[in-house]
């Protein structure tokens, strides 16, 4: 079955010129009647550009591009040629990538010359979207590159959440959790972009407010092969350690929390999208969310269903 285009797909986004329809021929005496040809799309007219003549584009999202598939996918090019073409635009004299840099740079390391483009009309969001859009599709985009994309939605065109998910077809709460992502340390993300860290292990340690025991927990993780569970397991006892050194004059301090109280914690914190603390002991406790802004605060009562009005 063919995976579902995500977000508008690429005409909506680009937009462009009403088709054209081909002039009406003269009347030709007892002439057999023909039908009427479709007109093409000027939009989607192939040409044949240089190679030097293009660069790539600042907004794409995808880093990563492992050299054993670029080669591969030169030696197809080689055989084959470009079956699919880049999608450009024009940009201060030159020809700008808006999708297909993985094809350019095989094309690249198989020697072309030319390349065959569409040429499209496009503004910053756009080809930020259509990038985000085309590289969900395939999967390309590791876990830290989708949440830096997201990101640059939200910052540079001042998007909401929820905006973003939709443009990308994706739900609220996966933007959220991606985002999440980002605030772990620079070394933690290069790990999860290079596959030592599953998002799992990214999520439970996203649990520990301070990156020094972040840092602590990643390193064991990778040093003894410990998996997403036991990392939760860790997590909580190091919560549970906090919350008495906090609480040990209260009268709630919970003396015994397991792992079903973690793992709800963890739900809770992927479905609001925040950090969240439940400390509980004996039918006692309490529930911590924490917001950093008044728009963060707007969306947490929203998905709880509270109208700050």
């Amino acid at each position: 079955m063919a995976k579902p285009a995500l977000g508008r797909g690429l005409g909506a986004l680009l937009g462009g010129n009403p088709v054209a329809k081909p002039p009406v021929p003269a009347a030709v005496p007892n002439a057999i009647p023909q039908p009427e040809p479709t007109a093409a799309d000027p939009r989607d007219r192939v040409q044949r550009v240089a190679l030097d003549g293009i660069v790539p584009c600042p907004f794409q999202p995808r880093k990563d591009f492992p050299a054993e598939s670029l080669k591969e996918l030169a030696d197809s090019i080689r055989e084959q040629g470009i079956v699919q073409p880049l999608i450009v635009r024009e940009r201060n004299g030159h020809l700008e990538l808006i999708a297909g840099e993985r094809r350019w740079r095989a094309a690249q390391m198989a020697g072309m010359r030319e390349v065959p483009v569409i040429v499209r009309q496009a503004d910053d969001r756009a080809v930020l979207e259509l990038a985000l859009i085309e590289n969900l599709q395939r999967e390309n985009l590791n876990a830290i590159e989708e949440a830096q994309g997201y990101s640059q939605l939200i910052q540079q065109f001042n998007l909401t959440q929820e905006i973003v998910a939709t443009k990308v077809g994706k739900s609220r709460v996966v933007v959220a959790n991606a985002l999440r992502l980002l605030k772990l340390p620079a070394e933690l993300q290069g790990y999860i972009r290079d596959g030592r860290l599953s998002v799992g292990h990214a999520k439970a340690i996203l649990g520990l407010a301070s990156e020094k025991q972040q840092r602590l927990i990643a390193a064991r993780v990778l040093k003894d092969a410990i998996n997403v569970r036991q990392t939760e397991a860790m997590v909580a006892q190091i919560q549970q350690s906090e919350t008495e050194v906090r609480t040990r004059t209260g009268p709630v301090a919970p003396a015994n929390r397991d792992t079903h109280v973690a793992n709800l914690e963890n739900q809770l914190r992927e479905r609001l999208g925040t950090k969240v603390q439940l400390r509980y002991a004996q039918g006692k406790g309490a529930l911590e969310i924490a917001f950093f802004s008044d728009a963060e605060l707007e969306r947490i009562l929203q998905i709880l269903g509270i109208s700050p009005g």
